[in-house]
């Protein structure tokens, strides 16, 4: 397996990436997977984990920092655009179809937590996608709205919609208008916020588990009243007759967000459990992720067979 670095335009943004070639020998182009980034990281992080397995399998892989975030370009920085990220989706699919070692018939989308919930999005609008799988399924603007376990006091995003609404005015004064921390500055401090889900964000992006120097664990303001508007399950009744499968952590607190996405879904589904595992133990904890790949290798044979 080879891994070189590549980019693409998104809409006038370009965006860096990691493409994964198996160095096994082919009959011909391969299947294709584009690898989206869970929210606030980057593509050398999980990722890049499952584009580097999946390639291992027989898959060309692209994994992809978002707009305005990691090494791609776009500014302010930061920004959690859902419209943007779903066209990253989209134009990652058609650098792929330009790949001469890429079968353009045979490309599908993997998502991981944010981006699951956008990869469900991109798939239900771009029918050049044949299959989807997500992991750890999230999607954002739910989240926000309602917390990552789905029982948020809707109090708290309204003071959120306020913190956002004063940061445009302090833009449009030509003052600095902040930006919303992802994280605490301990693991105590996001326990307390979050419990075990909180700690476990923590260790991963701030902590030595899966620090990357540019996962920014933050987001501009006018990033919340983007996702005030934003519903990306809206598309997943469009997904069908092409195939979804979601892969959750037995123990993931977001695993309500999956289980609306599969109920929504009109064509063949599935929702598969990874006993024992939370959401961001499948992030990098390989005694889950193994199977995991396991069970995004058949799915994706199976569907993007010639």
């Amino acid at each position: 397996m080879s891994r070189t670095r590549v980019s693409f335009d998104s809409a006038g943004i370009e965006l860096a990436a990691h493409l994964y070639t198996p160095d096994t020998p082919a009959a011909g182009p391969r299947p294709a997977l584009v690898v989206g980034h869970p929210g606030t990281g980057v593509k050398e992080q999980t990722s890049g984990t499952y584009a580097r397995l999946m390639a291992e399998r027989g898959f060309v892989t692209l994994a992809f920092d978002a707009a305005y975030q990691g090494e791609s370009g776009g500014l302010p920085r930061g920004l959690e655009d859902p419209a943007q990220r779903i066209e990253d989706f989209k134009a990652a699919v058609s650098y792929l179809t330009t790949r001469e070692e890429v079968d353009p018939d045979r490309v599908a989308l993997l998502g991981i937590c944010a981006s699951g919930g956008y990869s469900l999005a991109a798939t239900g609008g771009d029918h050049r996608v044949k299959a989807v799988a997500t992991v750890s399924t999230a999607e954002p603007a739910r989240q926000f709205r309602f917390g990552a376990d789905g029982s948020q006091d809707p109090a708290v995003f309204q003071a959120l919609l306020d913190a956002a609404a004063q940061a445009r005015t302090r833009a449009a004064r030509g003052e600095d208008p902040g930006v919303l921390t992802m994280f605490p500055e301990t693991a105590d401090e996001a326990g307390a916020l979050g419990g075990e889900h909180g700690v476990e964000g923590w260790e991963y992006y701030c902590g030595a588990r899966g620090y990357h120097e540019r996962s920014a664990k933050f987001l501009t303001w006018d990033s919340v009243d983007k996702m005030a508007s934003s519903d990306v399950f809206r598309s997943v009744p469009l997904i069908g007759p092409r195939p979804v499968l979601q892969i959750i952590g037995e123990r993931a607190v977001t695993a309500w967000m999956a289980i609306e996405a599969h109920q929504a879904a009109t064509g063949p589904k599935e929702l598969h459990r990874i006993p024992g595992a939370s959401h961001v133990d499948l992030y990098d904890k390989r005694e889950f992720i193994n199977p995991a790949v396991d069970k995004l290798a058949d799915f994706f044979t199976v569907n993007l067979a010639k």
